[in-house]
C-alpha cells in the first residue's frame, strides 16, 4: 500500500459492514522506509561540518593482483592540476581521508580504474569521486564527458555544491543538473562538461531526448547505491544508462552498505573492478553502563524518566522510542513539566531535523527525543547517556541486537564512560532485555536508588 492508501484505508467497513478503525501506530510502508533512507543520506551531509576520524581498517581487493598496489598520504602525491589542488585546499582538506588515500590513486591511475567502494557518511566519498571526475574532464571539450547518478534530487544538489567548491578555480569547467523540472529545449545540445542527476531523467536526457551522447562519456559515478537501488525503477533506469556507455568509460560506485542487493547491482554495472570495503569496528561495551528500571505501564516508565532526569541531564541524553506517536507523546509530557527536549521526528522536513541536530550538538537542549529511523548515523560527541524507552525489536517483534548496539554505542566514546538505561514495561519487554543481555554476554543490572550517584559520577 502506498501511503495514500493508506490514509484512505483509515476507517474502512469489514464484511459484516462494521467501521474497523486502523491503528495510528501501523508500522511505516515500506516507500516510507525508502524515502528514510534518501532522508538519513541527505541528513547526514547537511550535519557533518568535518570528516569523521573512522578507525575502521580499509580492506583493498584489487582485479588485477600483479599491478602495484599504493595509497597516498598527501594530495601532492597524486600530481593534480594546481587549480583542482587549490580546490581541495580551499574546502579544508589537508591529507587525504583513509578511503581517499586508497581510493584516489586506483581513480586517477593512467589506465583508468573501475571501482566499488563501500564508506559510511562522512569519510569523503564524494570528495574523491569528484576530484577523479574534475581530474578527468578536458576543458577544451564543450560536451558531457562525466555522468554522476544521485538518487534523489536533493542529494544530487548536495553532490553539486562540492562540484562546485572543488572546482571554483576551474572556471571553464561546467556543471548541468540532470533533474525533474530542469527543462531543456527539444534538440538542444548540453555543453557542461560534468551532468549530475537523478537516474529517470538522466535516462531521457540519454535516449528520448539525446541532449547528452553516452558514447562520449568517460566516468560514470553511481552514488549512494544502497539509497538508489532501494528506490522503484532506478536500479533498471541505472543498468540501462550504464549499458549506453563506452566499454572504455570509467565506472566508480559507492555505497554505505553492501547488503546481497547491492552486490549483486554492483556486479552488474561495473565490469572487472578493484574492491574497498571497511572492515567492520567491533564496537565495544566495556565502557557503558547498563541498567533496566522495571515498571508496568507507559505512564511508571515516564514517572521513572522523571526521577531519574535531573542526574541524567548535567551531561546530554539521547531518549529512543519505537514510534513517532510514542516520540511525540513523551516530548510534550516532558515539555508541561518544564524540562527542555527537543524533539526528532520523520515528519520534519531534513532540514528541520538538522537544524534540531545542530541545537543539541551546541548543548541548547540537553535532551533528544527520537525514533529510531531519525537518529541513525547522527554521532554526537557529549551525549554520555542513552535511555531506551522503548528496547528496539524488528519487525517481528525480536530483540533487534544492532539498533540496541548502534543505540547505545553514542555513549562511551572517545575513552569515555557512558551509561544506558533501558526501560521495562512488561513480561513481553523483560524476554527482549534478557534475550539481549545472553546476545552480548554482557549483564544488565536493575537499577535502583542508590545507583543514582553513580549515574550522577558518570555523568559529570
Amino acid at each position: 500500500l502506498s501511503s495514500l492508501h493508506l490514509k484512505e484505508e483509515k476507517n474502512k467497513p469489514d464484511a459484516n459492514g462494521a467501521v474497523v478503525k486502523a491503528d495510528d501506530n501501523i508500522e511505516k510502508t515500506e516507500d516510507e522506509e525508502k524515502e528514510d533512507r534518501a532522508a538519513q543520506s541527505l541528513l547526514n551531509k547537511l550535519i557533518r561540518s568535518n570528516l569523521v576520524d573512522t578507525t575502521n581498517q580499509v580492506e583493498v581487493l584489487q582485479r588485477d593482483p600483479t599491478s602495484p598496489l599504493y595509497s597516498v598520504k598527501s594530495f601532492e602525491e597524486l600530481r593534480l592540476k594546481s587549480q583542482l589542488l587549490q580546490g581541495v585546499y580551499a574546502m579544508g582538506f589537508n591529507r587525504p581521508s583513509k578511503i581517499q588515500e586508497n581510493a584516489l590513486p586506483m581513480m586517477l591511475a593512467e589506465n583508468p580504474q573501475n571501482l566499488i567502494a563501500q564508506s559510511q557518511s562522512g569519510t569523503g566519498k564524494t570528495a574523491a569521486f569528484v576530484l577523479a571526475m574534475l581530474s578527468r574532464v578536458e576543458p577544451g571539450n564543450k560536451y558531457p564527458q562525466c555522468l554522476c547518478l544521485s538518487p534523489t534530487y536533493e542529494l544530487a544538489l548536495q553532490t553539486g555544491k562540492v562540484i562546485e567548491q572543488m572546482g571554483k578555480f576551474y572556471p571553464e569547467l561546467k556543471l548541468a543538473y540532470a533533474v525533474r523540472g530542469n527543462k531543456l529545449e527539444r534538440g538542444q545540445k548540453i555543453s557542461e562538461q560534468i551532468v549530475i542527476g537523478t537516474p529517470g531523467t538522466v535516462l531521457d536526457w540519454c535516449s528520448k531526448l539525446k541532449f547528452i551522447d553516452p558514447k562520449k562519456i568517460k566516468v560514470f559515478v553511481l552514488d549512494e547505491a544502497d539509497v538508489m537501488i532501494a528506490t522503484q525503477g532506478h536500479q533498471d533506469q541505472s543498468i540501462r544508462i550504464q549499458r549506453m556507455l563506452p566499454r572504455d568509460c570509467q565506472m566508480l560506485l559507492f555505497s554505505a552498505t553492501f547488503e546481497d542487493s547491492v552486490w549483486k547491482f554492483a556486479q552488474k554495472v561495473v565490469p572487472d573492478p578493484n574492491i574497498i570495503k571497511l572492515k567492520r569496528e567491533e564496537e565495544t561495551l566495556d565502557t557503558i553502563k547498563q541498567y533496566y528500571v522495571l515498571c508496568s505501564n507507559r505512564d511508571e516508565k515516564f514517572q521513572a524518566l522523571c526521577n531519574i532526569y535531573g542526574a541524567i541531564t548535567i551531561a546530554q541524553a539521547m531518549i529512543f522510542c519505537h514510534t513517532r506517536k510514542t516520540a511525540g507523546w513523551l516530548a510534550a509530557e516532558l515539555s508541561k513539566e518544564g524540562h527542555q527536549v527537543a524533539l526528532l521526528s520523520g515528519e520534519m522536513m531534513v532540514e528541520q531535523r538538522a537544524a534540531v541536530i545542530e541545537r543539541f550538538r551546541e548543548g541548547k537542549e540537553k535532551v533528544l527525543v527520537t525514533t529510531n529511523v531519525c537518529a541513525r548515523g547522527i554521532d554526537v560527541e557529549q551525549v554520555s547517556v542513552v535511555i531506551n524507552f522503548d528496547l528496539p525489536v524488528d519487525k517481528d517483534g525480536n530483540p533487534d541486537n544492532e539498533t540496541y548496539l548502534h543505540r547505545i554505542g553514542r555513549t562511551g566514546r572517545f575513552g569515555k564512560r557512558g551509561l544506558a538505561i533501558n526501560m521495562v514495561d512488561s513480561k513481553h519487554s523483560m524476554n527482549i532485555l534478557n534475550r539481549i543481555q545472553e546476545h552480548f554476554n554482557k549483564k544488565i543490572n536493575k537499577l535502583d536508588t542508590d545507583d543514582l550517584d553513580e549515574i550522577e559520577k558518570i555523568t559529570n
